[in-house]
């Protein structure tokens, strides 16, 4: 099973089994880790925002127009920020690094 790793808002790096065709928000919630998500998934809201390690960025899928209007209103975006509700995890994301940003903004709530 391909795995994926989560930098934790503390710096802490946490590798977790991370099954094909689940979504990384889908992934973090499945092992505990401290993603929101609050719209489930739907993208209508910014509180999954993961940045991407930069040598995995370029092997993603481009964002939609839709990600990166609301990835316009996350908290601590980067040049590799995504939603991690959009990221789907396949083999060829096998090892894949994502960070926690230091916070979120929740607009909706």
């Amino acid at each position: 099973m391909p795995k994926m790793t989560f930098i934790e808002r503390n710096g802490v790096p946490r590798e977790v089994e991370a099954p094909v065709g689940l979504s990384i928000l889908e992934i973090a919630h499945k092992h505990g880790v401290d993603i929101e998500g609050a719209c489930e998934g739907s993208l209508a809201c910014s509180t999954c925002h993961v940045i991407v390690d930069a040598g995995w960025f370029g092997k993603l899928k481009a964002p939609s127009e839709d990600e990166e209007d609301m990835l316009d209103l996350a908290f601590g975006l980067e040049k590799t920020s995504r939603l991690g509700c959009q990221i789907v995890m396949t083999e060829a994301l096998d090892g894949l690094v994502v960070k926690l940003p230091a916070g979120t903004r929740n607009a909706s709530g």
